[in-house]
């Protein structure tokens, strides 16, 4: 996924520290970035439908708060939030956290500090994009696989090979043979690493790559021979 798909949007009260903000981020070719005077605008734009990174005071004017604007935000995985402030108890800085920021930011605001923080956040918006496409396509892939496919492909990802598969399922060694040919066709998955490349990828959390995946895939590849 692109990186100028990643619409920035900032939130920030005070005129002249927005302007310096959004023409630091701007300059990039493509880039979308949107800027608000309050967290009651951005709300009455609608804008969270259409935001992946926001930067936003948690002193706002009017009515909606940073509290309420991570309030809006929650649960939303789409969206990398960025919460500056100069003066916060410990109490707060918690709350903000655990609340789904991101991460804090001193404000004043310094621009080049931002754009550093936000282009960091863009290229992990895009890295994050690129892998759920991944998985989908993964996903797309072995969704045609039969139940007794699925079986025998679980088998393969557990480092099993054609004879051990025949006695785990009780089939015969030329009956493994024939499913494994026709999930190979079914996922066009040209090789059995290929094949355990897709199920592995379907397995795995968006962002959330662990090392027991990693692991498992490696045995399964180094065991792939024995079919």
């Amino acid at each position: 996924m692109s990186e100028r798909g990643a619409p920035i949007h900032l939130i920030l009260p005070d005129a002249v520290e927005r302007a310096a903000c959004f023409r630091t981020l701007a300059d990039r070719p493509g880039r979308i970035v949107r800027s608000f005077a309050s967290g009651d605008a951005w709300i009455e734009a609608g804008a969270d439908a259409d935001c992946a990174i926001l930067l936003f005071h948690w002193r706002q004017p009017g009515g909606a708060g940073g509290e309420a604007l991570l309030g809006r935000i929650a649960g939303r995985s789409d969206i990398t939030a960025f919460v500056a402030a100069s003066r916060l108890t410990i109490a707060e800085s918690r709350a903000i956290l655990r609340g789904g920021a991101h991460d804090l930011l001193a404000a004043p605001l310094d621009p080049r500090l931002v754009r550093r923080t936000i282009d960091g956040a863009v290229a992990d918006w895009a890295a994050r994009g690129a892998a759920l496409a991944r998985r989908r396509e993964a996903e797309n892939r072995l969704a045609a696989l039969t139940p007794r496919e699925r079986d025998i492909l679980d088998a393969i990802a557990a480092g099993l090979g054609n004879k051990a598969i025949a006695r785990r399922l009780d089939l015969g060694p030329r009956a493994v043979e024939v499913h494994l040919a026709n999930i190979m066709r079914r996922t066009d998955a040209g090789s059995v690493a290929e094949l355990l490349r897709l199920t592995f990828i379907a397995e795995l959390a968006t962002n959330n790559l662990q090392y027991g995946a990693t692991a498992r895939f490696g045995a399964a590849i180094e065991a792939s021979p024995r079919l």
